[in-house]
């Protein structure tokens, strides 16, 4: 007999429903699968018959045929398990084809008959959103409950699916447990208010949380530069609904996110170390995962000391800091994933970190210098919007008795003033900051008068900046204009911007 389960596979983020077709005929006992399963589809066939018979249903000894549709796309994971044992039943008459109208089964089972989780929930639960019912692990149903207009059922154990496609056991639905947003901010254990002196420092990276802007920093060793960095997710916003779906589904599909929380709302922050792959940054692999650069998505990626870097990891960044996703493509096709963060890169002045520090002595050569410099490239220095020198800390400002620095409570407060006004001047662009800015946007919204323009030009000759770095003094002007509650960008906006990429004159011999 011929039984047809609906499941799903991913194929990169998206997921793709499947037609799992089971025939069971006669002749010598055989069990396999086709339409272009992977080496952990193929196992399942192992993985259904223990659980089949530990949960006291017979398995067929017949000769088994499973076929998954479409053939032309790869199945890869575990979490067609569900729906092959499920036909098989099927098949066998123990259960009606008509209970399986409409519904969309997917989980890993274990040998004994229960149903593991899997990744990936939230991309089935937005494939199955029209009109679907969906059968998935316990663990996994607030996540797909999540989607708006979707019907999860939590599935503990293959009997309970059973018996509730068979109609003698209901299961309540999965309920999506949406609070305020506001109130899923962590109490936060890093505070700017432990951040000694570094005030043009702080303020650069207002700036930057309040544009998403990228930032670079550059100063010795024991100066802040990691102190500040690791306080920034402490003044950013919490992410609009779409941006923590988008998020979360990396995330998901990553299998990296924790069953207690389904949905992140609190921006990621990541810090990899740098002795990363190019596939760990900027994804891939054999079986294609997303990269560090993925997993910052409308968050913030952390790069410690960046030009320890290898060269062709940090030469990775280029593409995705422009176009806001990374494309990876293989002889089976492109996988696209976003890639839309905030890079704040820290560096030494020189290998030693002592390059023009008053206090210590550098004991590096000029073209020590040099080749430690040049591993951070022009084109990738150019897409960073701030450039920031970081000096050492004066001893008697880490003197107890000082006045306690501004919170990052203070500071998050102008920052969502200035996201909420850029949220409502893009709300028909499809835009959340002045850091996503396309040229002809730039154009419409960064408009300048006579004497912030002949400021630019001049800051341009000057400092021999690039087209690319003209928008962006434009982009982060806007946005100090934003955090002045300003209409119009004027002529101390600009010159403050440009002041950011004057900085970067300190990183040269």
């Amino acid at each position: 007999m011929l039984a047809k389960v609906a499941s799903a596979a991913l194929v990169g983020l998206d997921a793709h429903l499947v037609d799992v077709e089971v025939d069971i005929s006669g002749g010598l006992p055989q069990f396999s699968v086709v339409g272009l399963p992977d080496a952990t589809v193929r196992e399942s066939r192992d993985r259904v018959r223990a659980a089949l018979k530990n949960t006291g249903f017979h398995f067929p000894a017949k000769r088994i045929t499973v076929n998954l549709a479409p053939a032309g796309i790869k199945k890869e994971g575990s979490g067609l398990d569900l729906a092959i044992a499920i036909g098989i039943l099927v098949a066998e008459d123990i259960i009606p084809q008509s209970a399986l109208d409409r519904r969309v089964l997917l989980g890993e089972l274990s040998l004994d008959g229960r149903i593991k989780p899997i990744v990936g929930a939230l991309s089935f639960g937005l494939a199955c959103r029209k009109g679907y019912e969906l059968l998935l692990p316990a663990e996994n149903g607030p996540e797909a409950a999540l989607v708006e207009g979707v019907t999860a059922y939590p599935i503990q154990a293959l009997p309970e699916a059973v018996e509730f496609l068979k109609g003698a056991q209901a299961l309540p639905p999965c309920v999506s447990n949406r609070v305020h947003r506001e109130s899923l901010r962590p109490a936060e254990d890093e505070d700017y208010a432990d951040v000694r002196g570094q005030d043009h420092a702080k303020r650069a990276l207002e700036v930057a949380a309040a544009g998403g802007h990228n930032l670079l920093m550059v100063g010795p060793p024991g100066s802040g530069k990691t102190m500040l960095a690791r306080r920034l997710p402490s003044i950013l916003p919490i992410m609009e609904l779409d941006e923590a779906i988008e998020t979360t589904r990396v995330h998901s599909v990553a299998g990296q996110l924790a069953p207690e929380k389904p949905l992140l709302m609190v921006r990621p922050f990541r810090a990899p170390h740098h002795s990363i792959s190019d596939a760990g940054l900027v994804g891939g692999g054999v079986i294609p995962k997303p990269g560090e650069v993925s997993l910052a998505h409308n968050g913030v990626l952390f790069l410690d000391e960046s030009p320890e870097f290898k060269r062709p990891v940090l030469e990775g960044l280029r593409q995705p800091l422009e176009d806001g996703h990374v494309t990876l493509t293989r002889a089976s096709g492109s996988l696209r994933y976003p890639a839309r963060f905030m890079l704040i890169a820290a560096m030494n002045p020189c290998p030693c970190g002592y390059y023009g520090d008053r206090s210590r002595p550098c004991v590096c050569t000029v073209p020590q210098i040099r080749r430690y410099r040049a591993k951070l490239s022009g084109p990738l220095l150019d897409r960073l919007d701030l450039h920031l020198e970081v000096p050492p800390v004066p001893v008697r400002e880490l003197r107890t008795e000082q006045p306690p620095s501004e919170s990052s409570a203070a500071i998050r407060s102008r920052v969502l003033a200035a996201r909420d006004r850029q949220r409502a001047r893009y709300k028909s662009d499809g835009i959340y900051t002045n850091a996503q800015l396309k040229p002809r946007l730039v154009k419409r919204y960064c408009g300048l008068s006579t004497a912030p323009q002949e400021l630019l030009e001049q800051a341009m000759a000057r400092l021999n900046l690039s087209a690319r770095a003209h928008g962006r003094i434009l982009r982060v002007a806007r946005t100090i204009a934003d955090l002045a509650d300003a209409e119009k960008i004027e002529a101390v906006h600009i010159a403050e911007a440009i002041q950011y990429r004057a900085l970067d004159r300190a990183i040269e011999v």
